[in-house]
């Protein structure tokens, strides 16, 4: 029995086979052609969309842009290999119909277009938010590190350039003596000639080293990039390396990415809110629940998510059952349209009001209204800690005259029911011959109070007391209340994007330079991502005819 044969190379074909019929009904390119088809390049902002009457003609900027997407969806990154599949590959033929563009063409079109490449990441994310795949019940947010274009060794601090000075002087110094000892009994000894050009090489590195210092200390930057300057030496798990910090948005129900943010910051801190604003509006939707790790702990950025109509279920770092924050209370008439409302200004308003907002019912939101009630006291202890009213112990923190201050940041920070309307952390103070200072509570006491001595007399005239003069009558007390479900679900949401872009695309590291363009390039990866997700939940047909319909 004979084996399979193929055709024969030399046999001349007198009606060549058509493109077409070598990419099947289900091939992903179809996806990627129907879907750039479709696309306003000129309104998404590429440069040479409309061609010119004279001159060469150049190619058009949806073919070039087909050969990216295509790439980055078949782990084909660079433009020399993108190139060398223009002449080789099938899919290649059926989407660019034979062209074959140069390496430097396919580059400068990721490189001049970077804007517009974020742009198409977006035109696909409404085209899966039309077609239903967008649940919009969760988000998880996180971040990961991507390597830069930039070597450690091109990375120099304040320390770093200190010492390279220092070791330059020790050099110079040494062949400067050598110079003006001119020992000749030593063959292997340099020559003047030698030591001159030594130290002038020496020299011109110490005048380059001394511009990266004044340029650190002129612009407030702690370090410098000398390839790409953008870029930040950041800790990642195998050491310190040059990055850029990439954030994310995972949808729960469909693990597509809503939206994502390319930074230099070294941490996730404070990045929380700017994210889920760009899925927000990635997702055309006023009010979005969020969950994140404990990296994103930040108690002013999440108090305004609170405010800005974003429910956060972030990891505690500090605080146990729940984060609590004081409110000043702002009286105001709340109508059930104000309620009901999504604008930031109006739940603002419901909060500070102490109006749980119709957005936050059944989540971990909750506010309340406090006013003073009992009263109670500081107690000053034999080792000379102060016990609070609910319990807590206080600690020393300064003397300030005769007086010694006392408080406690942790225990303030969970206090349920605290004995100022200030945002900040209580401070007591004693005087020399003082042992209990009376103060009088907020809201509804659950707790045994720390109580005052009969024999105790209280001054009348204590400031502590007249809450007119020194306390507000009423504050608003802000609860967030811990969602370990939800924190749960986090991992197995942000950790899947990342781990397919980074290692199975192989895109762990960035192939250009600066913010924008990494942008663009990572923009370029998560589409390729999403068009994958999207087609393995509803199909290629489906997907196809979303686009042509």
């Amino acid at each position: 029995m004979k084996y399979i044969q193929g055709q024969n190379r030399h046999q001349i074909a007198l009606f060549p086979d058509c493109i077409e019929n070598y990419i099947g009904e289900d091939n992903p390119v179809r996806v990627i052609d129907a879907f750039i088809d479709g696309l306003d390049l000129s309104k998404l902002g590429f440069i040479h969309t409309t061609p010119k009457e004279t001159g060469r003609p150049a190619y058009d900027p949806k073919d070039l842009l087909k050969l990216y997407v295509y790439g980055y969806f078949n782990r084909i990154r660079t433009s020399r290999k993108l190139m060398t599949e223009c002449t080789r590959n099938v899919e290649l033929f059926y989407l660019l119909g034979k062209l074959t563009p140069d390496f430097r063409t396919i580059a400068d079109f990721r490189k001049d277009n970077p804007k517009a490449l974020k742009n198409v990441f977006s035109a696909f994310v409404k085209l899966c938010v039309k077609l239903g795949l967008y649940h919009k019940e969760l988000l998880a947010i996180d971040g990961s590190k991507f390597r830069a274009v930039n070597s450690k060794d091109n990375t120099y601090n304040a320390e770093i350039l200190e010492k390279k000075l220092k070791r330059i002087d020790e050099h110079i110094a040494e062949y400067l003596s050598q110079m003006d000892s001119n020992d000749e009994a030593e063959p292997n000894a340099p020559s003047p000639e030698q030591v001159k050009a030594a130290i002038r090489e020496l020299t011109l590195r110490k005048e380059k080293y001394q511009d990266y210092l004044k340029e650190l200390f002129e612009s407030g930057e702690t370090q410098i990039l000398t390839t790409d300057p953008e870029a930040h030496r950041m800790h990642t798990k195998d050491g310190f390396n040059c990055c850029y910090n990439v954030q994310t948005a995972v949808d729960k129900g469909s693990h597509l990415i809503a939206g994502y943010e390319v930074t230099n910051k070294n941490n996730d801190q404070g990045l929380l809110k700017e994210v889920a604003d760009i899925a927000r509006q990635e997702l055309d939707v006023q009010t979005l629940e969020v969950t994140a790790d404990k990296g994103y702990e930040s108690r002013q950025d999440i108090e305004k998510c609170v405010m800005n109509g974003i429910i956060p279920n972030v990891a505690f770092k500090y605080d146990k059952t729940e984060r609590l924050y004081n409110i000043d209370y702002e009286e105001a008439e709340i109508t059930e349209d104000i309620k009901n409302s999504t604008n930031p200004e109006d739940i603002q308003k419901c909060i500070k009001a102490g109006v749980l907002p119709a957005c936050y019912e059944n989540s971990v939101i909750e506010v309340e209204i406090q006013g003073q009630t009992v009263l109670s006291c500081f107690s000053l202890n034999d080792d000379g800690t102060v016990t609070c009213s609910m319990g807590n112990i206080l600690t020393k923190k300064k003397v300030r005259g005769k007086n010694t201050i006392y408080g406690s940041k942790e225990a303030c920070r969970q206090c349920p029911n605290r004995c100022t309307d200030s945002r900040k952390p209580k401070e007591v103070s004693f005087g020399p011959e003082t042992k209990y200072v009376p103060v009088k509570m907020y809201g509804h006491i659950k707790h045994k109070l720390n109580s005052i001595p009969a024999e105790v007399p209280i001054n009348p005239f204590n400031h502590t007391l007249d809450r007119k003069k020194y306390a507000a009558a009423a504050k608003v007390v802000l609860r967030i209340k811990k969602d370990t479900s939800k924190m749960k679900e986090r991992m197995c949401l942000s950790e899947h994007p990342f781990g397919t872009v980074k290692w199975y695309h192989g895109a762990h590291y960035l192939l250009c330079k600066g913010k924008e363009k990494a942008t663009a390039e990572i923009g370029l990866s998560f589409l390729a991502y999403n068009i994958k997700r999207a087609i393995n939940i509803i199909g290629t047909k489906k997907l196809i005819e979303a686009m042509q319909g």
